[in-house]
């Protein structure tokens, strides 16, 4: 598996340089990508694949940011246009869009990605044609660029609470299941030093492929290792797979609870709540979350697509995203990526979430870190918050178990 992804890694970075090669048009910050008629921005997601599962959600999310801020007038007076691309679940795909994107149709910003991996093979596009890109879930950590704004978690605003949750609840033995990428594997490696420093023990790590649907060997893995818990870094549709095939083996949340960090509300449904009711999630935001901000949001949300529609913390993370970056042009009094970046440091926003506040350092944002319980009817009940944002610290330079991950 590991030289597999080894040879898709050099894939990407084959890929990317070809296109930046190929790619005769400068996509200089300086250039105004607003045309009379609009200000276009890309929007970039797998509509198609594996992950569409996911992503089709975050994309409407954005989507519905774009109109609200449309129909307050618009940025700097203008419209914006949606220039809408599927990364259909594909690395190199991703970065051959956000190319076109910033390219050919010159978008003033590019919203987009979920997985990793998909960052990873973009990241060094939004670099080298200094682009910006608002990437709008939960990752792994141990990363920043200049080009890229995170509002979705980092790693102690997710991933450090779910361990300090099942700490807490006395669940110190656990099984470490993930798809085969970069996510699940560098969480895992935190995942292991924390374990080591707070006297919990790891009792098997397996990966699958993106998109592996038998699960039965390693469902008896688990159930031989006899575990407190598991803690699932899988995404995409293999989670249905998964939690359907626990259940069909008769284990229940009771027996070993699956602290996942990319189920939410939208995974839920896929997977039928009567196949992971009970199992805990980590995230930053629920469709119950209680702020005026949310009410407001997922009524909005529900408006547009249809009142059995559900929200959740990718989804609004991107919607997030839209409105940030439309307050940092606004401030800024231009699209200029550079002016835009200078402006963005410390603008604050009354999200759904809850107050969310760009750090100008690390272009993360502060965020409140949420432990829920899923429920018999698809929710996700809250039973456990940070109390208040959390400085985002990417490279977990605040915990000394964490020395040397980033080097790794």
């Amino acid at each position: 598996m590991r030289k597999s992804a080894w040879r898709v890694a050099a894939a990407v970075v084959a890929l990317t340089a070809a296109l930046g090669a190929c790619g005769a048009e400068s996509s200089s910050s300086s250039a105004s990508p607003g045309a009379d008629d609009g200000i276009k921005v890309g929007i970039l997601h797998s509509l198609s694949g594996t992950m569409a599962i996911s992503e089709v959600t975050v994309k409407d999310a954005e989507l519905l940011a774009i109109e609200e801020i449309n129909k307050a007038g618009g940025v700097l007076g203008k419209p914006l246009v949606p220039v809408v691309e599927d990364g259909a679940s594909d690395w190199p795909t991703f970065a051959e869009k956000a190319t076109k994107l910033i390219a050919r149709d010159k978008v003033a910003a590019v919203f987009g990605g979920w997985t990793s991996a998909s960052r990873k093979a973009m990241l060094p596009v939004f670099e080298r044609r200094k682009a910006l890109l608002w990437y709008p879930v939960q990752y792994e950590g141990l990363e920043s660029s200049p080009y890229i704004f995170y509002t979705g978690a980092t790693t102690n605003q997710q991933i450090v609470p779910a361990l300090d949750y099942l700490k807490e609840q006395g669940k110190t033995r656990l099984f470490l299941v993930g798809s085969d990428y970069v996510f699940p594997r560098t969480a895992n490696k935190i995942i292991k030093a924390y374990a080591a420093a707070n006297g919990m023990q790891i009792l098997g790590e397996e990966y699958t492929p993106l998109g592996h649907t038998e699960y039965s060997t390693l469902v008896n893995k688990v159930v031989q290792a006899e575990p407190d818990a598991v803690f699932n870094t899988l995404n995409g549709d293999s989670n249905v797979a998964f939690f359907k095939q626990i259940r069909s083996a008769g284990i229940t949340a009771e027996d070993i609870p699956v602290m996942s960090v990319s189920v939410a509300e939208e995974e839920v449904r896929g997977i039928g709540p009567e196949n992971i009711a009970g199992h805990p999630v980590a995230w930053n935001y629920y469709q119950t979350t209680q702020t005026a901000a949310n009410e407001e949001f997922v009524a909005a949300f529900k408006a547009k697509y249809g009142a059995d529609k559900v929200t959740s913390d990718p989804m609004q993370a991107g919607y997030n995203a839209v409105h940030l970056w439309a307050a940092a042009v606004e401030k800024a009094g231009t699209t200029d990526v550079e002016a835009v970046r200078k402006a963005a440091a410390g603008i604050s926003l009354e999200r759904p979430e809850g107050r969310v506040t760009i750090d100008g350092e690390n272009q993360h944002t502060y965020k409140t870190a949420r432990i829920g319980v899923v429920r018999p009817d698809g929710m996700i009940e809250e039973v456990w918050n940070s109390g208040e944002p959390i400085k985002p610290d990417p490279y977990l330079k605040g915990y000394s178990w964490a020395a040397g991950l980033a080097d790794g």
